[in-house]
């Protein structure tokens, strides 16, 4: 699901492509049932960007038609780098627990999912919702039960729901594995821009 890291920071993108970036990015955090890997270089940019067209937004005459269709691009733009900053912040706030420990058992050389400030709010909010427990235990229940386990407390995402694929590019000798014990597994070739139902772990796999 997540991008590959083959784009570098030092990509030169086009305002379309980096746009096309971010929607890419929001489309698949937004139907990934897990936190993916966060693209705080491709919001970073965006933003500058949207500065810039702020800035040529001001020198468009008043009245001209110019005006109106920037300004609804850049509404636009600011929506999708909203959704997405705020389905990343849901998913912290419903898995921090789980999301926190995946990103302390990720190698050194991995890319971090989640980004400085992310972190920083995960964090802080696991302090505040054990400080919270704690209380709460403390003042309601008995002393063999005040011990709370954040990671078992809170559910885990729900690895073995589904989502859809669009391919991208022709893959060929794919092979798909069995949903039930009675099916078989088999290869197939997706061709480009053709969409599919898939279990979400087998996407990571595959």
């Amino acid at each position: 699901m997540s991008e590959s890291s083959e784009h570098s920071a030092d990509d030169e993108l086009t305002p379309a492509e980096l746009i096309a970036r971010l929607e890419e990015a929001w489309m698949n955090e937004k139907f990934s049932p897990e936190l993916l890997e966060n693209k705080s270089e491709i919001v970073e940019c965006v933003m500058e960007q949207l500065i810039h067209m702020e800035e040529n937004l001001q020198r468009v005459k008043k009245g001209d038609i110019k005006a109106s269709v920037h300004r609804m691009e850049i509404d636009r733009i600011r929506f999708v780098l909203s959704s997405y900053l705020r389905s990343r912040l849901q998913k912290i706030e419903k898995y921090f627990p789980h999301v926190l420990e995946k990103e302390k058992s990720r190698a050194a050389s991995d890319p971090s999912f989640l980004s400085p400030e992310e972190f920083a709010f995960a964090k802080e909010y696991l302090a505040n919702t054990e400080t919270y427990l704690k209380a709460v235990a403390l003042r309601h229940m008995p002393p063999n039960l005040q011990t709370v386990d954040i990671l078992k407390a809170v559910p885990e995402p729900p690895l073995d729901s589904f989502v859809f694929l669009r391919v991208r590019e022709r893959q060929e000798n794919i092979l798909i594995e069995p949903e039930t014990d009675e099916q078989r597994e088999y290869v197939t070739d997706l061709e480009e821009g053709a969409e599919l139902l898939q279990d979400f772990q087998s996407c990571e796999t595959s």
